[in-house]
C-alpha cells in the first residue's frame, strides 16, 4: 500500500484501488468502465437490501460448514452495510451489466473488506475472507440481484407508498363526509350535467386510491416469491439442498416480510415480470391521480373568470408578477410526477419483454425505475395530501350560484313532460339568457306549480324515490 492506493486482483489481473475503500477489483474497474455521474448510482434500497440477503446467507451456510468465525465477520459487515454505515461504499451506476453482477460483487466485495478489517485489523483484500467463495456463497448474482429487487420493492410498497396512499384516501373520504350535503352542478364532457353533492364527487376520488391500492397489494404475493437458491440458470448448482426453503424463511425473520421460495426459480430469473405487474399498476395509479389533481384545478379555476368552486390553499406567491394570484401548484406537481411514472413504466416494459434465455439482462432498468416511481409517488401523494387537499375549501356561494344558472336541471322535468318538451324549455332558455323557470313560463310547457315541485335541485342527487 502506497500514496493512499492498495493492490487488489481479480481473474483479470490486479488494480489499483484507493486505500480508504472497502471495495475490490471488480467494484474498481465497474466505476472506471461506466463513467456515469453520481446522479445514476444504483439506488441504496437494492444495496441494503442486498446486504441483508449476504446476511441471511452467511447464516444458512453456517450450518452447512462455513467456519463460524468468518460467518460472523460477514454478518456484522452484512448488518451494518444494510443499516447504511457504509452508504459512501457503493458508487457504480445503474448503467452495467445487466444482471446486477458488479453490484452485487460491489456489495460482496465491500462485505468482504469490512469483515477482513473486523478479524485483522486491515482493510479490504480477500483473506480471511473472500467476497466469492465466502460472502457470495451458495449465491449468484443471477438470483441475488433480482431477489434484492423484490426485497426493495416490497418494503417500499409496504412501508412507503401504501402509508403515504393511506393518507390521501382519508384525506378525500374526510372531505367527502363533511361535504355530503353541498349540492353543486355535475359535469360530463366538460358540460352541465345533472347535480350531486360536492362530497359525492370526492367519494369517487377516495374509491379510486382505495382500488389503487388493493391493486397494487395484489401484486405482493410475486414480489414475495424469490429467486435465491436458483443461482446461476435456476438448477440451484452450488447451493446446498433445501438452500431456497431456508433463505426465504431467514430473510422473513430479518425484515419482516413473508416470504416464499419462488414456485419456479427457471421462471424468477428469465423473466421479471412480477416487477412488471407492480410497474403497471403505479402506472395506473398515476393515472388515478392525475384525474383528481386535474379535477380540482379545473374546480379551483378562477377565482372569478373560471369555475371556482373549490379554494386552494395559498401556499406561495403564484406569480412574479402578478400579486395575490394563487396557482395549483401541488396538482401541477403531482401530474409532473405521474407523467415521469409513465415514462418509468415505459422503461421497465420495454426492459421487461427484452430478457433472452435463461435470464433477463434488464435488471438494473426495471429494479431503478419501479424504486424511482414509488419514491416519485411517496413523495408526490403525501405532498398533496398535506398542501393541497387537507386544506381545500368549498367556494359555497359559487357552487350554488352554478347550480341555479344550470340548464341541465330541467333534465327533472323529463319525468312529467317527456324528453321533447323538457329539450324544448332548455333550449328557449339557452337562446334568450333566461332562468328555466322563465323559459317554462314563457313556453307554457308546464304550469309552474308543477315546476316548482319538480325543480328541486337537492332531489336530484339519487334514484328518484316518488
Amino acid at each position: 500500500m502506497t500514496d493512499g492506493i492498495r493492490i487488489e486482483a481479480d481473474s483479470l489481473g490486479e488494480i489499483d484501488v484507493p486505500a480508504d475503500k472497502y471495495w475490490g477489483a471488480q467494484t474498481e474497474r465497474s466505476l472506471r468502465n461506466f463513467p456515469f455521474g453520481a446522479e445514476e448510482r444504483m439506488p441504496l434500497a437494492i444495496v441494503h437490501a442486498l446486504a441483508r440477503i449476504k446476511l441471511a446467507a452467511a447464516r444458512i451456510n453456517r450450518a452447512h460448514g462455513l467456519e463460524e468465525r468468518l460467518a460472523g465477520a460477514i454478518e456484522q459487515a452484512a448488518a451494518e452495510v444494510a443499516s447504511g454505515q457504509h452508504d459512501d461504499q457503493f458508487p457504480l451506476v445503474i448503467w452495467q451489466t445487466g444482471s446486477g453482477t458488479q453490484t452485487n460483487m460491489n456489495v460482496n466485495e465491500v462485505i468482504a473488506g469490512r469483515a477482513n478489517e473486523i478479524l485483522t485489523g486491515r482493510r479490504g483484500g480477500k483473506a480471511p475472507v473472500h467476497p466469492n467463495d465466502h460472502v457470495n456463497k451458495s449465491q449468484s448474482s443471477n438470483d441475488s440481484f433480482p431477489t434484492a429487487l423484490h426485497l426493495a420493492t416490497a418494503e417500499a410498497l409496504i412501508h412507503r407508498l401504501d402509508p403515504a396512499l393511506a393518507g390521501l384516501e382519508a384525506a378525500l373520504a374526510a372531505k367527502a363526509a363533511a361535504w355530503a350535503q353541498i349540492v353543486k352542478i355535475g359535469r360530463t364532457h366538460l358540460q352541465d350535467a345533472t347535480p350531486l353533492t360536492l362530497g359525492q364527487e370526492f367519494s369517487g376520488y377516495a374509491e379510486q386510491i382505495a382500488k389503487a391500492r388493493r391493486r397494487l397489494d395484489g401484486t405482493l404475493p410475486d414480489i414475495l416469491a424469490l429467486a435465491q437458491g436458483g443461482t446461476a440458470v435456476g438448477t440451484g448448482l452450488n447451493a446446498p439442498l433445501g438452500f431456497a426453503r431456508d433463505f426465504a424463511a431467514e430473510i422473513s425473520r430479518i425484515t419482516g416480510l413473508s416470504c416464499q421460495p419462488a414456485s419456479n426459480a427457471f421462471e424468477a430469473l428469465a423473466s421479471n415480470d412480477a416487477l412488471v405487474a407492480v410497474s403497471a399498476m403505479l402506472a395506473t395509479l398515476a393515472g388515478a391521480l392525475t384525474k383528481i389533481a386535474n379535477d380540482i384545478r379545473l374546480m379551483a379555476c378562477g377565482p372569478r373568470a373560471g369555475i371556482g368552486e373549490l379554494i386552494l390553499p395559498a401556499n406561495e406567491p403564484g406569480s412574479s408578477i402578478m400579486p395575490g394570484k394563487v396557482n395549483p401548484t401541488q396538482c401541477e406537481m403531482l401530474t409532473m410526477v405521474a407523467a415521469q411514472v409513465m415514462g418509468c413504466h415505459a422503461a421497465v416494459a420495454i426492459g421487461g419483454m427484452s430478457g433472452q434465455l435463461e435470464l433477463n439482462v434488464y435488471k438494473p432498468l426495471i429494479g431503478a425505475n419501479v424504486l424511482r416511481a414509488i419514491d416519485l409517488l411517496d413523495v408526490g401523494v403525501t405532498s398533496f395530501t398535506i398542501r393541497a387537499v387537507e386544506g381545500l375549501e368549498p367556494n359555497r356561494h359559487r357552487l350554488a350560484e352554478l347550480v341555479e344558472r344550470s340548464l341541465m336541471l330541467v333534465t327533472a322535468l323529463v319525468p312529467e313532460i317527456g324528453y321533447e318538451k323538457a329539450a324544448e324549455i332548455a333550449k328557449y332558455a339557452a337562446a334568450h339568457d333566461q332562468t328555466l323557470k322563465d323559459a317554462a313560463r314563457a313556453t307554457g310547457l308546464i304550469d309552474e306549480g308543477s315546476f316548482d315541485r319538480l325543480m328541486r335541485p337537492e332531489t336530484m342527487i339519487g334514484p328518484d324515490r316518488r
